[in-house]
């Protein structure tokens, strides 16, 4: 044998020796397979500043979660209700000021202590978890002028509403969600990013 060969040989004896095998014996060959325990990398950081600024997201993105929770929710029972029924335009609209009536009493005093950078993240991690475009959201249950004034407060804060989330781009606020149990939602594992 070449050296490589048994190199790579060794290699793999000693990566299955800790693990469980199951031997698999057919008439003509036998099959080896395994199962190999999930491995989570953490992130290493460069500086000092580099974790500040990790750590400080992961304690803005835990601020925010219940919001994220109580939107997320209400999106997906909003969506439900004007598909799954025939609802005239005025019912439609009804309904949709009940829902944001309900939200402003229960979180408004809350949401307006957040800063502009948990604005942001609550932004991003609503698009996250919606799988939607914020900017196309307001205009479908609000109207195109309202989305208009909100995108027009979001540029001037260095934001844009009317971009979907790129996990590829949020590498650490992935990382974060992960470790806080929130896993990438099914539709971005269909889509290439």
């Amino acid at each position: 044998m070449n050296k490589a060969l048994k190199l790579t040989t060794l290699f793999i004896v000693l990566a299955c020796s800790s693990y469980s095998q199951t031997t698999t014996v057919d008439a003509t060959d036998t099959t080896y397979t395994m199962q190999l325990k999930t491995v989570n990398i953490r992130a290493r950081w460069l500086n000092d500043t580099d974790r500040y600024h990790y750590n400080q997201m992961k304690f803005y993105v835990t601020t925010i979660l219940p919001y994220l929770n109580a939107a997320t929710k209400l999106f997906n029972e909003v969506n439900d209700k004007l598909e799954h029924e025939d609802l005239s335009r005025k019912e439609r609209k009804a309904f949709i000021a009940s829902k944001e009536e309900a939200m402003r009493t229960q979180f408004e005093d809350k949401v307006k202590t957040l800063n502009v950078t948990q604005g942001a993240l609550l932004v991003k991690l609503i698009a996250r978890q919606t799988d939607a475009n914020i900017y196309v959201i307001l205009q479908d249950f609000k109207n195109p002028f309202v989305a208009l004034k909100w995108q027009a407060w979001a540029r001037m804060n260095g934001m844009n509403l009317d971009r979907k989330y790129h996990p590829g781009e949020e590498r650490d606020l992935e990382n974060i969600m992960e470790e806080l149990g929130y896993p990438l939602p099914a539709a971005y594992a269909t889509s290439s990013n």
